[in-house]
């Protein structure tokens, strides 16, 4: 077991050792450029995101560095950016606030440590391969959030446009009202300063776009306060970045920081491997690279672990940095590796000049970035989708609006689950006919069912919240259709069933036996008919009511569906089997459609039988008792015709001082003509077991198209 755990372990940890042995020369000079280009847009983010947090910019720039490189070499993409991003550092500002007081060293111990808790469990997720938990959170939960974030961003920047002097505060509403109460005391020259920021980034994205804007602005606003001297005027600025290697976090560690720090660490670290995955599978689809998720989840903890050891914060993948490695010339993770070292590399040698760097003009870019986050086009396409994923999207928003941003995603993550399940519990369960060419089976409601069977769809999985639903639609439909003795299932749909599953077959299969009937499934998926074979079911029902898509109706009409109640009690012609066949309403026939013949109730005799009986000295007579279209096309040489209706009407025609084989095609109606000829005093009457397709299964066949 042991050993078992340190393979898997060790099989993620060698990811470097992998990536480098596989590097080609080749790649070094589009690696490199790409690094470049990246390191140009991470700057100003890594700067920007870090002020979202209430951080000092160097936090962000050495989460920057560290994220980077650890997350490239540990990672599964070629493409992957990672780094500060806004959504993970506003939840860090949000779940940071109730804990400590931003600005004191307590603060950047706790972010130290809320990166290294988001890593851990990042990380455990990965080594225990379970990569697949990633899916439960849906679209729609990211979608509602990241609407929300780039709102609250967007909110929470305006306080630094209008140069005001104000605390934070991680309630919406709260931070309106404090702007609102301050708004007299709005510092100009910041404002147009911030403004004047926010229009060259929207123009340079208009009509340079592959400018880098966000730097290209903070550049130009240094320039000018350091020109002006307006930092002597009331102009904040970020100050001198100290020029050294990322330092050790000085942890002041506290258990009550760590019970106060979790829930929002589990939803930074979901979120953040929701943002990291979908992310490099979007850029993996163009770039064709096949993924594994076990070994991201491992990159992006890593990633936290380091970036909280040496003074950083929670990182994760970003889709603007990504987008813009891939399309730089990428071509293998040390791409992500340089893009760390250029930014090491700028702070070590321009980390004096961002003294002059204006907090209004890293506000413009943050509302830039926060109008960015509102993805309207997929907000609508929710909007006019299912109205589940609305629902979803609408809770989730809101949430994040009004309440602590962890609890707004885990609630985000609930309701995508309970709406998941009541989907499940209560899939489509639809009775079906074939459609007008035979070819398929529909949902149709205006048409007539067969009297005798009802085929029902099952689209869902038969699992214990599915099958109440399951069963109260079936037991509704034969309510309503008491005739019906036979249930056809159709299982394509159905890929898992459990024991409350296999307890409601066995009701529904109780309920037809009662009725007289029998229930039969056609295309059992692998997994529920290993299920069926393991719990008995199988052996209960039987090896021959699991039928495939192809020969499950020709198999029931020819085997299982009574013919004489096709002919004489059933208008419909409702699968392609009764096109042809002759209906014969006006002879209704005395007995109950729901009469079942019981088993050595009637003499049989076997097809070799009957050949040596009609070969000797007082061969038997037989009557076949199907239509004349179905005797003309095969027969028994010596049968007589005598249709089923002809023989209820005058059975003085048959003879009592002579044996009597009744045939037809399958057993069925010779069966029911020997049953009533029995009640009536005959002892000298036998049915052909199997009927004429047993005979011709027999190769006795002697006579056709006469």
């Amino acid at each position: 077991m042991l050993n078992q755990i340190w393979r898997n372990t060790s099989v993620f940890l060698s990811r470097p050792a992998d990536i480098l042995k596989n590097y080609q020369l080749s790649d070094l000079r589009p690696d490199l450029v790409a690094g470049l280009t990246v390191a140009i847009v991470l700057l100003p983010q890594a700067i920007a995101y870090a002020m979202i947090a209430e951080l000092p910019p160097q936090v962000g720039l050495y989460s920057a560095i560290v994220a980077a490189i650890i997350g490239a070499l540990w990672g599964s993409s070629n493409h992957l950016s990672t780094g500060p991003t806004n959504t993970l550092s506003l939840l860090v500002l949000t779940t940071l606030l109730p804990v400590v007081a931003p600005g004191s060293p307590e603060y950047l111990a706790a972010a130290g440590i809320m990166a290294v808790m988001v890593g851990v469990f990042q990380l455990i997720l990965g080594l225990a391969r379970l990569g697949v938990l990633v899916n439960f959170v849906s679209d729609s939960v990211v979608i509602g959030f990241t609407t929300g974030a780039g709102v609250l961003i967007g909110v929470s920047q305006l306080r630094h446009l209008l140069g005001l002097e104000i605390p934070s505060h991680h309630s919406l509403l709260a931070t309106i009202e404090e702007i609102g109460a301050h708004i007299q005391e709005i510092h100009w020259i910041s404002l147009f300063i911030g403004l004047g920021i926010f229009l060259l980034i929207v123009l340079m994205r208009v009509f340079k776009p592959k400018w880098p804007a966000p730097l290209l602005g903070m550049v130009a606003a240094a320039c000018i306060v350091a020109a002006l001297s307006l930092d002597q005027q009331g102009v904040i600025v970020i100050g001198e970045l100290p020029r050294s290697l990322p330092p050790l976090t000085q942890f002041s560690l506290d258990l009550n920081w760590i019970a106060n720090l979790s829930s929002g660490a589990l939803a930074v670290g979901a979120i953040g491997l929701v943002e990291s995955i979908a992310i490099s599978r979007s850029i993996a689809s163009q770039s064709g690279q096949r993924l594994d998720s076990n070994q991201e989840f491992v990159g992006q903890g890593l990633s936290n672990i380091a970036a909280g050891f040496f003074s950083g914060y929670s990182t994760a993948g970003s889709f603007t940095r990504t987008g813009v490695n891939f399309d730089a010339g990428a071509k293998t993770p040390l791409a992500g590796v340089f893009s760390g070292i250029f930014v090491l590399i700028s702070i070590l040698i321009f980390g004096p000049l961002a003294a002059y760097v204006p907090r209004t003009a890293l506000a413009a870019v943050l509302l830039v970035t926060a109008y960015g986050l509102v993805d309207r086009k997929e907000i609508m396409r929710i909007l006019r989708g299912m109205r589940g994923d609305t629902i979803i999207m609408v809770v989730t928003f809101l949430a994040t609006l009004f309440l602590p941003l962890q609890f707004a995603v885990l609630t985000g993550i609930m309701l995508s689950l309970a709406i998941y399940i009541l989907r499940t519990s209560v899939p489509r369960v639809e009775p079906v006919l074939p459609a007008l060419n035979f070819r398929h089976f529909a949902h149709q409601p205006e048409k007539t069912p067969c009297p005798q069977m009802a085929i029902f769809d099952i689209l869902g999985d038969l699992y214990f919240g599915a099958v109440n639903h399951i069963e109260e639609t079936i037991r509704g439909h034969l309510e309503n259709f008491t005739t019906q003795r036979f249930l056809l299932l159709r299982m394509i749909s159905v890929g898992q069933c459990d024991i409350s599953g296999i307890h409601a077959l066995e009701s529904i299969v109780d309920l037809m036996r009662e009725r007289g009937g029998d229930v039969y499934f056609m295309r059992v998926q692998p997994p529920v008919l290993d299920q069926m074979k393991s719990t008995g079911l199988y052996d209960n029902v039987g090896a021959d009511h699991c039928l495939s898509y192809d020969q499950a109706i020709s198999y029931m009409y020819h085997h299982v569906l009574d013919p004489a109640i096709c002919i004489y009690e059933c208008s419909q012609r409702v699968f392609m089997e009764c096109q042809n066949l002759p209906k014969r309403i006006d002879h209704p026939l005395e007995a109950p459609i729901k009469t079942e013949i019981p088993s050595g109730k009637v003499a049989g005799i076997s097809p070799e039988e009957l050949w040596g009986e009609l070969h000797s000295e007082h061969p038997p007579l037989v009557m076949d008792v199907r239509e004349p279209r179905e005797f003309k096309k095969m027969h028994i040489m010596q049968a007589q015709s005598m249709p089923l209706f002809k023989l209820l009407s005058d059975s003085s025609m048959i003879p009592k001082d002579r044996q009597v084989v009744f045939v037809c095609h399958g057993g069925r109606r010779s069966t029911r003509a020997t049953y009533l000829l029995t009640n009536q005093g005959y002892d000298n009457v036998k049915v052909l077991r199997g009927g004429m397709l047993a005979w011709e299964a027999a190769c006795l066949i002697e006579a056709i198209d006469e």
